[in-house]
């Protein structure tokens, strides 16, 4: 059995898994809000969408990084992928480490910021925009910079055996 590689694969997966389950949360916690709002007010649909989806864009930063191991280790290609060592298993279940968590954390936090601006927003759509959505932008640039960390190391950080 190739330990290496079952490594690489469960950061890869704990990338996608922890970055989905806290969109999915934030989701959850934004959308109980907005069906809030809505049943008093539909006409207000288009602005509260905007605040819902929000939180689910970790769960695709967590997709995008468990996609980018997949392709280093020829997961897709022909030949199948290379042995891997237990050394460079351990570095990309590390480099998938902080999208999994600044992933799973930012989105459930965006979720209850993105709530307190539909909530905000049901009594002041005027500010719907400049403090609902800014202020979960807010919480999304942590997101990012986990996302962007754990592609600096993927990209240039480790290397990738050939198949």
């Amino acid at each position: 059995m190739d330990h290496g590689m079952t490594l690489a694969l469960v950061g890869a997966g704990m990338a996608s898994l922890f970055a989905g389950i806290g969109s999915a949360i934030g989701i959850g916690i934004a959308g109980r809000s907005a069906t809030g709002v809505l049943s008093e007010k539909p006409e207000r649909y288009g602005q509260m969408f905007i605040m819902v989806v929000l939180p689910g864009t970790q769960g695709f930063y967590g997709f995008l990084a468990a996609f980018l191991v997949m392709l280093n280790l020829n997961f897709f290609g022909e030949g199948g992928p290379p042995e891997v060592s237990v050394t460079l298993g351990l570095q990309v279940l590390a480099a998938c480490l902080p999208i999994a968590f600044a992933g799973l954390m930012s989105a459930i936090h965006q979720g209850k910021v993105c709530s307190g601006g539909i909530l905000m927003a049901a009594k002041r759509p005027e500010m719907a925009f400049k403090a609902g959505v800014v202020y979960a932008v807010m919480v999304e640039v942590y997101a990012v910079l986990g996302l962007l960390v754990t592609m600096f190391i993927l990209l240039k950080g480790i290397s990738w055996p050939t198949a």
